[in-house]
This record gives structure tokens, C-alpha cells and sequence, in this order.
């Protein structure tokens, strides 16, 4: 079995804005195009053209419809990929150590030459993000795109995951937790971010960001009341004319 390191210089992960995310699937995309073109073995697709199509994937986006106790019902778009856990049960399972997580920066991986594809990773996470790749006979999960962050001969603003740099609302968030004048860490503690699943004690390093409230606020509704301004003032002005 393999040991988990009782400490790692860096906590590098996400946070995922619920708020913001608008189901897109464009992280999805990038994610599934970066990491077949990229790190480790291509991501496979059975039957990508056929009736019943399915693949590996290492980040999904699932949607829910949510109803709460006044207003009308929403829908939640809920992105889930490898949360890279502190306490990582995916880690201390494996019993080839083919999964392992860095001291450096605290992303759990899979080294593939050791992986014999025993499945018990996946049956340990509790969030489902592990998935066999049938044609290759490994497990594959998310790196946090390792040949992207620390490779140098791409310009400063690449050096982010694939889906942080294709996400065209801005929902998701890279950094280092460890440091807390880091963007992810500011945001988690301004807007309360949360873990995935506390119970299960895995501690996450990825976050996740509430929905906001009550939008539009009452404020910004009194002032959508107010007169009109710009083109409406004149609008209003030549009809009052006629």
C-alpha cells in the first residue's frame, strides 16, 4: 500500500464557482482534447459515433434541477473532477503504489507502469472521480494538467490547467491553497467556500463557491425602479411627445 506524505509544500487545486458555472462543457472539451494530446496515455472513446457512445473522461459536468422553498426552480451545474484530497483513500489502497500524492505540490496521480487496473482506487473515492480506461487498462483521473503548470516554453498565462484557461465565465480558479494571499485562498475565505462530501473526512483541496442568494438583490432592484437614463430617458421623453 502506499503512504501518504504528512505534509506537501504546496496545496495546488480548484475552486469552482457554482455560481458562476453555466454548464457549458467546455472545460470538458479542453480537458478531454489537452490530456489525449498530452500527459499519459490517450483518453479513449468506444463507439464514439455509434448508438451508445461512451469514453474516459477526466473532468464532467453534471446538471441538476433544484427546487427551493419559494420562487421558481433552478438549475445547478455542478463540474466534478479529482478533488486531489489530503487524506486521499485513492492513495493508501493501491496496493501496486501506482497511485501516489507529490510532496512538492500535493496533486495526486497515477503512474501508469505500476497500475494493473485492480479498480480499487476508484471503489475507494467516495467522489467518483476515477475512471478506467478500458482500452488502455489503467486508471485515469486528473492531473491538474502537470505539463501545462511547469512548462516553461508556454506563455506565463497558459501555465494553468486546461479547463481553468478554457472556461469562457470565469468559473473556475487555480492556485495554491498553502498560500493565503493566493487568489484561490482569498476567494474560499470571502465567499465561503466549501468541501465536497466533509463527512467523508478526505479533506479536499479543491473548493467549491455557494450560489449567491437572492439575485437580483433588493438594492439592485430599487434601482432598476428608479427614472429611466441614456437612450430610455429619450425614448421615454419622444413618446410623452407624441
Amino acid at each position: 500500500m502506499t503512504t501518504l506524505p504528512t505534509a506537501t509544500e504546496k496545496k495546488l487545486g480548484l475552486v469552482i464557482d457554482l455560481d458562476t458555472c453555466v454548464g457549458c462543457q467546455a472545460c470538458v472539451i479542453n480537458c478531454k482534447e489537452w490530456n489525449t494530446s498530452g500527459h499519459g496515455a490517450p483518453l479513449s472513446d468506444e463507439d464514439a459515433y455509434g448508438a451508445e457512445p461512451h469514453g474516459t473522461f477526466l473532468n464532467r459536468v453534471h446538471s441538476y434541477e433544484a427546487q427551493p422553498e419559494t420562487g421558481c426552480s433552478q438549475t445547478v451545474h455542478f463540474p466534478k473532477s479529482c478533488l486531489h484530497c489530503e487524506d486521499a483513500p485513492c492513495v493508501t489502497v493501491c496496493p501496486t503504489g501506482a497511485s501516489y500524492k507529490r510532496t512538492e505540490d500535493g496533486i495526486v496521480l497515477v503512474n501508469e507502469n505500476d497500475c494493473m487496473g485492480c479498480g480499487l482506487c476508484a471503489w475507494a473515492c467516495p467522489y467518483g472521480a476515477r475512471e478506467m480506461d478500458m482500452l488502455a487498462g489503467v486508471m485515469k483521473k486528473c492531473t491538474l494538467c502537470i505539463d501545462r503548470i511547469y512548462n516553461e516554453n508556454l506563455p506565463e498565462e497558459d501555465r494553468i490547467p486546461a479547463c481553468v484557461r478554457t472556461c469562457p465565465s470565469g468559473a473556475r480558479h487555480f492556485g495554491d491553497f498553502a498560500d493565503p494571499d493566493s487568489e484561490v485562498s482569498k476567494l474560499v475565505a470571502e465567499r465561503g467556500g466549501f468541501d465536497l462530501m466533509p463527512e467523508m473526512g478526505t479533506s479536499p483541496v479543491n473548493k467549491y463557491l455557494p450560489r449567491i442568494k437572492d439575485t437580483p438583490s433588493k438594492a439592485r432592484l430599487e434601482e432598476k425602479s428608479t427614472e429611466p437614463k441614456g437612450f430610455l430617458a429619450w425614448l421615454d421623453k419622444a413618446l410623452e411627445a407624441l
